[in-house]
């Protein structure tokens, strides 16, 4: 598999479309209900899987032969909010690529900070402009989110409870907040 990396989305904003040499790693970002794809080349007449990671074991999403022309194409149509390890894997050999599958969800967030610098965390520590979190009334305490704004996207940890007002889910940590390009209240995609 050669060539450079490219990220497209058609104009219908439904597939999410990936090459990428196999020593490159990627992000596949896509909402609830699109399809995410992966497309590149190999070998004619292999058989190239689509993975994801589950616990300790990879499991198929979508599998696919390569054509005569020596293009692949695999497609997964998604279902819920996630963020999991991918992989393209070619049977009968070791070729295997990586990459994260980011499937995003629309919610309201709002954010917190300086008044409260100094303050305890529900989950430990202590608030500063610093700590990169989210608070959220019902995930355990260190559950990864991912959330993205635009063409931005931010790894955070659940550092706190909250938000108690609004109807908002989460509230966002200073430097999240600003790692986003966040206002006050609006809306994020996240994927947990």
């Amino acid at each position: 598999m050669a060539g450079s990396a490219t990220a497209q989305t058609d104009t219908h904003d439904r597939t999410a479309v990936v090459a990428a040499p196999s020593t490159q790693r990627e992000r596949l970002n896509v909402r609830v209900g699109q399809i995410a794809a992966v497309a590149g080349s190999a070998a004619t007449g292999r058989t190239v899987v689509l993975e994801r990671r589950s616990g300790t074991r990879w499991r198929a999403l979508d599998r696919a032969r390569v054509d005569a022309t020596g293009r692949y194409g695999l497609r997964y149509e998604t279902t819920r909010a996630s963020s999991a390890r991918v992989r393209v894997r070619i049977t009968g050999t070791k070729a295997a690529r990586t990459a994260r599958m980011n499937v995003y969800r629309r919610t309201n967030a709002s954010w917190y900070g300086p008044g409260l610098y100094g303050n305890r965390l529900a989950c430990g520590g202590t608030l500063s402009a610093s700590i990169r979190g989210v608070a959220h009334k019902t995930l355990p305490c260190g559950t990864r989110v991912t959330l993205r704004r635009g063409a931005r996207i931010v790894r955070a940890r659940v550092v706190d409870r909250g938000p108690f007002a609004g109807g908002r889910e989460f509230d966002l940590t200073p430097a999240v907040r600003h790692a986003l390009g966040f206002g006050s209240t609006g809306t994020v995609e996240v994927a947990t």
